[in-house]
């Protein structure tokens, strides 16, 4: 079986099931989608949905919420799956984690320790997103985020 073939069947399925939550209590709904970017003959790019996908693409995620009461804060999370290297996010705002979860901050100030040491944090290195959803924000009872990574 070919890395292509592999990914394309399974790691649509893996990366729509982990992909984002909100608080349990918050009244939200979330809908998931995963789209896969790719340049045309023509040079044009083209997004369409993903039912398979292979190393070096790059894939867009989807998370749209609808929120039952408006005004009302939350928050929105997403792993990252392994097989995806974190490229950038529609909203800026994002805390993100490279440490599965257990720490948040922002990219320049997070640093990670491998085997060559202890250094910054880079994009590649990011295991989770969040977003805080402001009060503002919410009031719109409905909304969309976007955020890019690479097949890896």
């Amino acid at each position: 079986m070919t890395n292509f073939f592999r990914i394309g069947l399974c790691g649509v399925a893996a990366i729509l099931a982990p992909l984002a939550s909100a608080h349990a209590n918050s009244g939200v709904k979330l809908s998931r989608a995963v789209y896969v970017e790719r340049v045309a003959d023509n040079g044009q790019r083209e997004i369409a949905p993903a039912r398979q996908f292979r190393k070096g693409d790059t894939v867009i995620l989807l998370v749209e919420w609808n929120s039952a009461r408006a005004g009302d804060a939350f928050t929105v999370s997403s792993p990252i799956p392994p097989s995806l290297s974190f490229k950038r996010s529609s909203l800026r705002t994002q805390s993100v984690s490279v440490d599965g979860g257990r720490n948040w901050g922002l990219i320049g100030n997070l640093r990670i320790r491998d085997e060559f040491g202890e250094r910054m944090a880079t994009v590649e290195d990011v295991t989770h997103l969040r977003w805080q959803i402001a009060p503002g924000d919410a009031g719109q009872k409905n909304g969309r985020i976007t955020y890019s990574a690479i097949v890896r």
